[in-house]
């Protein structure tokens, strides 16, 4: 055993060496390629799978809305606005919370948080009060908090830098199919109203919990851990994955949580400016999760072909996403994207606020709305990442970005407002004005970072003894505020 052992680590060692376990020295490319062939295949695929049906949930309510809930649950005036509320209340609570759980007891934790929402999920199915739906939707939120940037960060574990937004956005896509398909699925739901003594709209529910349940048990026994418990990974492959992680600005195993360090963390106003930019693309996204099949009804379609013109929006969306994130990776370049993304949003709500167009023209509208909120908020939780310092900065940081940057739903919950249907002044309104806040607070940040680049490379070039062994402690300790960091434009 001891000798199997010391073989193992040698040929690691050896490995290592012969890889570039430090910086600027040269890694096989095509040992690289096979490595990430594998972790893309083990990685990604559940993660989307997971999301697919996370989204389902979160959005199941705006179908639920149209199929007779509103009726059902006699809701009156602004109760549906308060049950899309509360949810963002839990969620923007616990965001930081659940994430750091996430970091401590491992990326299994995502698959048990998942098994939780979904038990809720059916407690709004079978619930008989709007009381009861509001209860549900609370707690949904807090086992939801966690799941997103958990698995940004499990990503941001296994990726290099200009790796990263391509992975992401694959799984960031699948909040897109869900869309998508969730208007399909829901019609199809409807069809099953008086079966079972069930109402269309609460088998909306029931039938997704039932779904979440059971992809969550699979997902427990497929989710990969962190790195350093890759068992999935041959010691070689290990070694390879080391030294990517270190060259790309060093890899972190041993990173305690502490309040003392996270405390000078939340002060960081990179965060906050990403906060704002990502609230920004939130608000339009969770207007259209909560209330598209309304807008759409409210053009003159039944509640069936509301939920059918779901399809295309959502479909658009998750072409130009996944184009836009693997462009944005080949450039390495972040910034002008979000730009565009946040151009699309404005267009998109300012034809919808004129309201002089023909229902065909409005219809088109909502794409523009669509693929531009979405390309922001991808791209943007990647743009954090990368220039955080590993380790529980990022984990904080995503917990801080999600979370906070869900309060866009607090907005979007309460400003369409049932009896200004169908013109929407304040609803397509607000939506203008957070894009264009996002489009300016996405302008500062690439200042900021800029400026910082131009005064660390006056101050000192990056120094090719920067990945030494004996630094590595002390640039994990400094994270991006070392000073050969270098931030992503």
């Amino acid at each position: 055993m001891g000798v199997e052992t010391t073989a193992t680590a040698t040929s690691s060692m050896e490995l290592s060496s012969r890889l570039g376990n430090e910086h600027g020295k040269y890694i096989d490319k095509e040992l690289e390629k096979k490595l990430l062939r594998k972790l893309d295949i083990r990685i990604i695929p559940i993660l989307w799978c997971l999301f697919l049906v996370s989204f389902f949930d979160r959005s199941n309510i705006g179908n639920a809305k149209i199929s007779g809930m509103t009726k059902a649950l006699k809701m009156e005036g602004n109760d549906y606005n308060i049950a899309v509320t509360i949810f963002t209340v839990s969620y923007v609570v616990f965001g930081v919370p659940a994430n750091l759980l996430v970091k401590k007891f491992g990326p299994k934790l995502l698959a048990v948080y998942m098994f939780c929402w979904g038990l809720v999920t059916l407690g709004q199915g079978l619930t008989k009060t709007t009381s009861g739906l509001i209860a549900c939707r609370f707690v949904m939120g807090m086992f939801e908090a966690g799941f997103v940037p958990g698995c940004a960060y499990l990503i941001s574990c296994y990726y290099k830098r200009n790796e990263f937004l391509r992975r992401y956005a694959v799984f960031f896509s699948a909040n897109m199919a869900a869309g998508a398909f969730n208007g399909l699925f829901s019609t199809l739901l409807a069809k099953l109203d008086g079966r079972g003594g069930l109402d269309s709209w609460q088998w909306i529910f029931v039938m997704e919990a039932i779904i979440t349940m059971g992809v969550s048990i699979i997902g427990f026994f497929i989710i990969v851990p962190f790195p350093e418990n890759a068992s999935f990974l041959t010691a070689d492959e290990k070694a390879l994955l080391e030294a990517r992680m270190e060259q790309d600005g060093g890899s972190v195993k041993n990173d305690q949580i502490t309040f003392q360090r996270i405390l000078p963390m939340l002060a960081d106003w990179k965060i906050w400016v990403c906060v704002i930019g990502y609230m920004s693309a939130e608000e339009t996204a969770s207007s259209l999760v909560a209330f598209q099949p309304t807008i759409l009804k409210d053009l003159g379609w039944t509640s069936t072909d509301a939920q059918w013109h779901t399809i295309p929006v959502y479909a658009t969306s998750f072409v130009f996403t996944l184009s836009s994130a693997w462009l944005s990776d080949y450039l390495d370049h972040r910034f002008l994207f979000t730009v565009f993304g946040s151009v699309m949003t404005i267009i998109g709500w300012s034809i919808q606020l004129a309201h002089t167009s023909s229902a065909g023209v409005l219809y088109m509208a909502m794409f523009f709305v669509s693929l531009g909120a979405f390309i922001n908020m991808s791209t943007l939780v990647v743009w954090l990442c990368t220039n955080m310092g590993k380790g529980v900065k990022r984990t904080v940081a995503m917990g801080i970005l999600t979370g906070f940057g869900n309060c866009g739903a607090f907005v979007s919950g309460n400003v369409f407002i049932t009896n200004q249907s169908p013109k929407y002044p304040v609803g397509f309104g607000v939506g203008l004005a957070f894009a264009v806040l996002g489009l300016i607070t996405n302008t500062i940040y690439y200042f900021f970072l800029n400026r910082e680049n131009s005064r660390r490379d006056k101050v000192q070039s990056p120094s090719a003894g920067l990945y030494e062994y004996e630094q590595r402690e002390e640039i994990q300790k400094m994270g991006d505020a070392h000073p050969d960091f270098r931030y992503q434009l």
